[in-house]
């Protein structure tokens, strides 16, 4: 029997041709951004008050999101990867669950959720006067509701690599539980910690569908630049561009500045 002959790559012909034809279907969409960017009056754009408040204000929310996604995401992590709790795969999945959900359903789960009439919500609005939908503390909640799960799971990979001899050598030498999670935990698992704070942040910054759902799209207020590109969609194309530009060159800076670590977060 004649052998198959492999493409000059070393690759097989019949999957040389389709990663190819997938390589440029992935390529081709960002390719007409960048050749379609009016270059000429990209600074202009850049520095319009609407461009600034909107980039403002998704920066801020991002990282007020990213910052609750660690306070309470790295704690639920180490409960999934190291406790003996019952029902972890069932919490796992619900942990999950806004990786795979539709960005809009979870914006109408939080207002279910945390609207003035919502399970949790009208509590906080009778008692306290707090009315969190429409406003800009919706914004950080709605993104760290979508991007807490990419901080989980790039964590708890990383506690589930890390070697736990160092945790048990903590404990023998009379630390307590806090405190090996302080002082040796934490350290050992310090990449995976970043990584995921870093992708954490890259979607709350680019996500959308919550964020209209449940805080609505009010300049200054509300609209981040993935709201404000759909608003100029409408009205300005030139300005949606320059959005879209500044949303892909934020989306490379953090995969170049990961440079493989999510696939380690993960291991």
């Amino acid at each position: 029997m004649r052998r198959r002959q492999p493409g000059a790559s070393g690759v097989p012909v019949i999957l040389l041709v389709p990663a190819l034809v997938g390589l440029a279907f992935l390529v081709i969409p960002l390719l007409g951004l960048l050749v379609r960017t009016p270059w000429s009056s990209l600074p202009g754009q850049l520095a319009a008050p609407g461009v600034r408040s909107a980039l403002q204000l998704s920066l801020v929310s991002a990282t007020l999101a990213t910052a609750v996604s660690l306070v309470l995401g790295v704690p639920l992590a180490w409960v999934l990867a190291r406790s003996r709790v019952p029902g972890r795969s069932m919490l796992r999945a619900l942990v999950t669950v806004p990786l795979v959900l539709p960005p809009v359903v979870g914006g109408v789960a939080l207002l279910l959720g945390l609207g003035r009439r919502g399970v949790l919500g009208q509590y906080l609005f009778s008692w306290f006067g707090i009315s969190l939908p429409f406003s800009t503390a919706a914004v950080v909640l709605a993104e760290a509701f979508v991007a807490m799960p990419f901080l989980v799971v790039a964590v708890e990979g990383a506690l589930r690599a890390a070697d736990q001899r160092y945790e048990q050598a903590a404990a023998t030498l009379g630390a307590d539980r806090w405190t090996t999670f302080r002082r040796v935990t934490v350290p050992m698992v310090a990449p995976g910690i970043v990584s995921g704070a870093v992708l954490c942040w890259a979607r709350a910054l680019g996500e959308f569908g919550a964020t209209i759902t449940f805080a609505g799209n009010f300049p200054g207020r509300t609209q981040t630049v993935p709201l404000a590109v759909y608003l100029a969609l409408q009205t300005d194309p030139q300005a949606a561009i320059v959005l879209s530009l500044l949303m892909l060159s934020v989306s490379v800076l953090v995969l170049v500045g990961l440079r493989g670590r999510w696939a380690g977060g993960l291991a």
